[in-house]
């Protein structure tokens, strides 16, 4: 016999072996499949083939309602600041009112300028520190802790001639009064291997010396009469801002 034959004579006997545990393999697979999803409570939707699972909470659904839950919360607080009459409040200057104001929607602080004699002045003016009176008794009924009750703006004034170094003061307006915290020389040129003297401790200075300070930032219009403007000047601008930034936040979520 050649061994063709004997190939052929194999392949004939083996086939039938074959397919009957080809078959077997089958129904032990398909019985094993369903007795585990009969056993895990298992509708036949969870499953988009017999071999790939479909899961219902997929991290982006998860991610989609967290999402929606976001916008929901931030949609509140654009309510509830929509309806301060804050934002829509309108300051009118008043007369008299020494500065001009540059205020840039987005910005965080205001910019005043004026010209006095030949001095160019700016101011920089923050937004204020609230105080909800929640914290009052927590003092102990001297001036710092009388101040640290009170509402305040920070500014920041620079007093600049033609050429030459600028004074520039950091200041703290509370209601009628302001306090100055820090004064330096600042020289037009910037050296960055050199620390320039600042002078000492504002309040460490001859008390007749702080007071001519305050006189002179007075003359230039740093005094009550303005802060006082620009303390609830700032409040409206903080409302205004708050709800343009709300509006960002969801716009940003919902893209």
């Amino acid at each position: 016999m050649s061994f063709a034959s004997i190939l052929r004579k194999s392949a004939s006997s083996f086939a039938p072996v074959a397919s009957r545990l080809a078959q077997g393999g089958r129904r032990h697979y398909h019985y094993a499949l369903v007795t585990a999803i009969n056993n895990s409570n298992l509708s036949h939707k969870q499953f988009i083939s017999p071999l790939v699972p479909y899961f219902h909470y997929s991290s982006a659904s998860k991610k989609s309602s967290s999402d929606e839950s976001l916008v929901r919360v931030i949609d509140s607080e654009i309510q509830c600041a929509a309806e301060s009459d804050d934002h829509e409040r309108v300051e009118e200057v008043p007369s008299g009112f020494p500065f001009e104001i540059l205020d840039n929607p987005g910005v965080q602080t205001v910019t005043l300028k004026r010209t006095y004699q030949d001095e160019d002045i700016h101011v920089e003016v923050h937004m204020p520190n609230l105080v909800t009176g929640e914290d009052e008794d927590d003092d102990n009924g001297d001036e710092d802790g009388e101040k640290a009750s009170q509402s305040s703006i920070p500014l920041v004034v620079n007093v600049s001639k033609k050429s030459g170094p600028s004074l520039e003061f950091s200041c703290t307006a509370y209601p009628d009064e302001i306090a100055i915290d820090s004064l330096i020389v600042k020289q037009p040129e910037n050296s960055e291997d050199q620390i320039a003297y600042e002078g000492p401790d504002f309040h460490d200075l001859d008390e007749n010396l702080q007071k001519a300070f305050h006189k002179y930032l007075e003359i230039r219009g740093i005094k009550p009469s303005t802060t006082n403007f620009l303390h609830e000047y700032m409040i409206n601008k903080d409302s205004r801002e708050y709800l343009v930034w709300l509006k960002k936040l969801k716009e940003f979520v919902e893209a």
